[in-house]
């Protein structure tokens, strides 16, 4: 018989996933409503470019396959992919060969992104303390994740989380949390899952929150209309309203 949860599982697997999720919704709430302009990834485009065009495609993408990943592997239960033809080798062998490479991918674009802002005088003049302690989790969280990926599974013997990690996740949201499936977790995998509820936690409060913008307004602004001053373009009298100025 599963021996009882203690209290600090209580507090890390029952307690800390709801304190991190009400932090996340109302901090962007918070943050939206008294912090509109600060709601921007302060783009540092202008300082320097080269290495940016580098950094910035490299991490998203790989940040993008790694959420798709997590998505896939925490929501989906193991019982649906067996029932789709998706034996457990198969479902493996796929699982740490992409979630490897998207860990690189990710790590490595935040490495030249980190890089950059350390080495460009004023890209490193524009990095606040919080820059730098969003940079520090992002980096935790993502090494943690690599980590706990390739030792579990190509360095040790493997580790089945969708019998222990997935259903905890999914315990959360039935609200009926079990944190008994993550006693028995590898420890990388428990500090991986801590560093990212901190993560969540801390993320409305940086930059990141670029995140959940998309520029929908752009599909019904008006045009922005340039004017020339030079009286000898045109050859036709503007319309009324349309003067040119100066």
């Amino acid at each position: 018989m599963t021996p009882a949860p203690t209290a600090w599982q209580m507090l890390l697997w029952a307690v800390l996933p709801y304190i991190a999720l009400v932090v996340f919704v109302l901090g962007h709430v918070w943050r939206y409503r008294y912090d509109k302009f600060g709601w921007t990834t302060r783009s540092s485009q202008l300082y320097e470019n080269r290495l940016l065009r580098i950094g910035s495609p490299v991490f998203h993408f790989g940040i993008l396959l790694v959420l798709i990943g997590h998505v896939g592997g925490l929501l989906v239960p193991k019982s649906w992919t067996e029932a789709a033809g998706i034996g457990e080798h198969a479902y493996h062998v796929t699982a740490v060969a992409l979630g490897t490479a998207a860990g690189v991918c990710t790590l490595g674009g935040l490495a030249v992104l980190v890089v950059r802002r350390r080495t460009v005088g004023p890209v490193f003049s524009a990095t606040t303390r919080n820059d730098k302690a969003m940079y520090l989790s992002l980096t935790v969280t993502i090494l943690l994740g690599l980590s706990a990926t390739v030792v579990a599974n190509i360095v040790g013997g493997g580790y089945d989380y969708r019998t222990t990690i997935s259903p905890w996740f999914r315990s959360l949201s039935a609200l009926h949390p079990d944190p008994r499936l993550m006693t028995g977790a590898p420890v990388l995998f428990q500090l991986h899952a801590v560093s990212a509820l901190l993560l969540f936690s801390f993320w409305p409060f940086t930059r990141l929150v670029h995140m959940l913008t998309a520029p929908v307004g752009y599909l019904w602004r008006p045009y922005i209309v340039y004017r020339s001053r030079d009286p000898r373009l045109g050859s036709r009298a503007p319309r009324r309203g349309w003067e040119r100025a100066g």
